[in-house]
């Protein structure tokens, strides 16, 4: 039996690539559940994503992405949750071996990205998320992550989660893996190519910090 889809998707500000996203999402299945939380958009994000069918949770303030994503998870309805991002576009037939993935089982579908892992200096973030699978005794998964887009879940995995956790994915992430839920791969999407403005960010940004931080998080909790 086909199950429902609920496409969530956290934006601020992205009104020249949020209509393709959601094209996009709408290709992959028509009758998806297009959850879009706008996080203190002044642009007509918002507006734009509505003209494009999508549901709209319109926040004032900027909560940022990931409890963006948390906050579109509590609205969601459909039995499969897939997570993407608002300011790039992921093709459907990209997104779909992460849909397909869990409807045969997976828990969790994470992207196969490692991140740019063959500099000299490595960002710490990069590091921090092959440190966190180690030491989940999961080295398999390498640099994998619910930190990186375009992931997927089943409605059954985010409720054991918590889904509070998935405000902080690196703590969610430990707590899928620790809990012995199916956490597998999908072939890689480059997101690092798709929006080049974030893997140049080096290392000390804000957003590095707080991803960083998040990583120490999940460490103390496990």
């Amino acid at each position: 039996m086909t199950k429902a889809l609920s496409i969530i998707i956290p934006v601020q500000n992205e009104k020249s690539t949020i209509a393709d996203v959601i094209r996009e999402c709408f290709k992959l299945d028509p009758r998806a559940e297009v959850v879009v939380v706008a996080n203190g958009c002044s642009d007509g994000s918002d507006q734009i994503a509505r003209k494009n069918g999508a549901r709209v949770i319109a926040i004032d303030e900027s909560l940022g992405h990931d409890t963006g994503r948390s906050v579109g998870a509590r609205h969601a309805t459909g039995d499969i949750f897939l997570f993407i991002d608002g300011d790039m576009v992921v093709r459907a037939e990209q997104l779909k071996p992460f849909v397909e993935r869990v409807q045969l089982g997976a828990d969790i579908v994470l992207n196969r990205y490692d991140g740019p892992v063959h500099r000299q200096h490595i960002h710490d973030v990069v590091l921090a998320k092959h440190v966190l699978n180690a030491a989940l005794h999961r080295p398999d998964l390498r640099g994998w992550s619910l930190c990186t887009v375009p992931h997927a879940m089943s409605r059954r995995a985010a409720m054991l989660i918590g889904l509070d956790k998935l405000a902080v994915p690196p703590l969610a992430h430990a707590a899928a893996v620790y809990g012995g839920l199916r956490v597998i791969s999908a072939p890689t999407v480059p997101v690092g190519k798709l929006n080049p403005s974030r893997s140049r960010r080096a290392n000390g940004d804000p957003t590095g910090r707080l991803m960083l931080g998040d990583h120490l998080e999940a460490l103390a909790w496990l």
